[in-house]
């Protein structure tokens, strides 16, 4: 019990967690007070399931862990959006999801880039190194969170085609998602449908299934017949030894067993948070748009983000890269079609048009971090780009008006 609540630096924050349900269940706190407790008290519990995942990987085997880890590895943003689908909240889920996109792929990786870039400024850092997916870095993240450093995830220089292909791979998925959501928004913006209101959801749903084909296929590509290209022999060498030494902390079913109170909670503040969030908006007069597009993909991955920099301070910045562009592409080709599947099976029309404001959005940063990354280094000068255009990105949508009626789902 103590490694699971205690064993993170963001322990201090699961006091929220009591406050907000006795908030909630004797109606003593408002919806904007109800909100940002249920969000900070979701950072830890967040962080903690990635830890309970990581343990159990050590009883299930590489492949299955990893199987586990890239499936949890964003839990709270599909427990969230489950609870929004229930309340047939689609414009918030798409927000948020998008969100979490933009945060990872601009602010956490333009972060690292600036702190690194300023700490290292005798020379350009480089990531000519395997560029890992994020169910690979849960464990990593555990130094920087309060958890001993398994330095055997630490790829090691394996040459720049290495690099190149990975990257190509990861940037190729991204390209794959933005075209996904761009049809059915072009679809729906030109009026184009050959049976209005149901050729855009039907596409959505095929496009769906066909990004999580896409998903399926990558994971048996990273964990099977190219699983060299992300982890070297002697890593899984060091991995398989250092597994069986003190990092593993928590059984099998003790494990088990936290996973679900882990997930229990985080559904409960999920409910809160989608139940307080329009009256939060209405009492900071801050649009929904902004609160799910920014706020909640900064808060909610805090624990990531914090990684991500301390890596890159530490000059590891083939694992900073890995945090922010793992799991990029994991939200984008599994948590937004997965999203798509389950308001499918619940009756909800939830679709793939994000709007078109917020498509362009997406496009245009895949193609800024898409050059940043094509000379494999990175200096402060780079992050500060990434991070000034995060900021109007920002600005845009505190003044950008979400018009949910024009959406065919909402």
């Amino acid at each position: 019990m103590y490694h699971v609540l205690f064993g993170t630096k963001l322990c201090w924050l699961l006091l929220c967690v009591p406050v907000a349900v006795i908030g909630v269940s004797f109606g003593v706190l408002g919806h904007g007070w109800i909100f940002l407790l249920s969000l900070l008290g979701m950072a830890p519990l967040a962080e903690r399931l990635g830890f309970v995942t990581e343990q159990l990987s050590f009883s299930t085997g590489s492949t299955v862990g990893g199987l586990l880890n890239a499936t949890f590895g964003n839990a709270t943003e599909m427990i969230i959006c489950i609870m929004a689908l229930r309340k047939n909240m689609i414009r918030v889920v798409q927000l948020s999801l998008l969100g979490s996109i933009l945060s990872n792929m601009l602010l956490v990786l333009g972060c690292a880039f600036f702190f690194g870039g300023l700490k290292h400024t005798h020379q350009d850092q480089k990531f000519n190194k395997v560029v890992p997916d994020k169910f690979s870095l849960r464990s990593v993240c555990q130094n920087t969170l309060g958890f001993s450093f398994i330095s055997s995830l630490e790829t090691k220089p394996c040459g720049l085609l290495l690099l190149q292909v990975t990257a190509q791979v990861s940037s190729s998925l991204l390209l794959m998602a933005v075209m996904g959501l761009l049809f059915p928004a072009v679809l729906h913006a030109t009026g184009t449908e050959l049976q209005m209101g149901k050729s855009e959801l039907a596409l959505s749903r095929f496009s769906s299934i066909i990004m999580l084909v896409a998903y399926i296929a990558y994971l048996y590509f990273q964990l099977k017949t190219h699983r060299e290209l992300y982890d070297s022999e002697e890593d899984s060498d060091e991995y398989d030894g250092a597994s069986d030494d003190d990092e593993v902390l928590l059984g099998f079913w003790t494990s088990i067993g936290w996973l679900t109170i882990l997930t229990i909670f985080i559904s409960l503040l999920s409910e809160y948070l989608v139940d307080a969030i329009e009256g939060a908006s209405n009492l900071w007069n801050v649009p929904i748009a902004f609160i799910s597009v920014i706020i909640l993909p900064i808060v909610g991955n805090a624990a990531e983000h914090a990684s991500a920099v301390m890596f890159a301070l530490k000059d590891k910045m083939d694992i900073s890269l890995g945090v922010a562009i793992g799991s990029s592409t994991q939200i984008s080709m599994f948590v937004i079609p997965f999203c798509v599947v389950i308001g499918w099976s619940m009756g909800t029309h939830m679709d793939l048009n994000f709007e078109l404001f917020e498509t362009a959005t997406l496009f245009i940063t895949v193609l800024v971090v898409a050059f940043m990354l094509q000379e494999g280094t990175s200096n402060y000068f780079k992050g500060l780009m990434l991070i000034l255009c995060y900021l109007i990105v920002g600005a845009s949508f505190f003044v950008h008006v979400d018009i949910p009626d024009a959406h065919p789902g909402a």
